[in-house]
């Protein structure tokens, strides 16, 4: 079963749950998710974007769009971000379907090509990234950073 994925701004009544949630995957407190979410609802802009994967009533996947996921190159933007399905749920498609429906998002808006920094070798190739380049984050450590295009085709939900 496909399970729907959610933009955020066709969800708004979900965005203080989402930020306590991902604030809980990701160790960065819930009020940066708030804030990022809250540019989001007001839609003025293609970035920042969020998504979200509910099943019985509770979030079990997620990513966000932001400008910069702290690295070096400011250049290289937006960033895909905070890509996360819970253990009990993974190696059912859910991520790759999050990435390919993102990347077709924000193709229809307009922007041309995502990034994400990641430790990962292997996974995201599976879904269209390629490695571009080293990246330091901020607290100084490098990151393997990655972009692809974004698809202009109609979303798939």
């Amino acid at each position: 079963m496909d399970l729907p994925i959610l933009p955020l701004r066709d969800a708004p009544a979900l965005a203080d749950e989402a930020a306590v949630w991902f604030s809980g995957r990701w160790g960065i407190p819930a009020e940066e998710y708030r804030g990022s979410m809250a540019l989001c609802l007001r839609r003025q802009s293609p970035v920042p974007q969020w998504y979200l994967v509910r099943e019985g009533g509770r979030l079990i996947a997620g990513a966000g769009v932001i400008e910069n996921d702290f690295h070096d190159r400011p250049d290289l933007a937006p960033n895909l971000c905070a890509l996360f399905v819970e253990p009990d749920r993974r190696r059912r498609g859910i991520a790759g379907r999050l990435l390919d429906f993102i990347r077709r998002d924000l193709g229809a808006m307009g922007v041309p090509r995502l990034y994400l920094v990641t430790d990962l070798t292997a996974f995201y190739e599976r879904y269209g990234w390629e490695f571009l380049t080293m990246v330091t984050d901020d607290g100084g450590l490098p990151e393997r950073l990655y972009a692809a295009p974004t698809l202009t085709a109609a979303i798939r939900p």
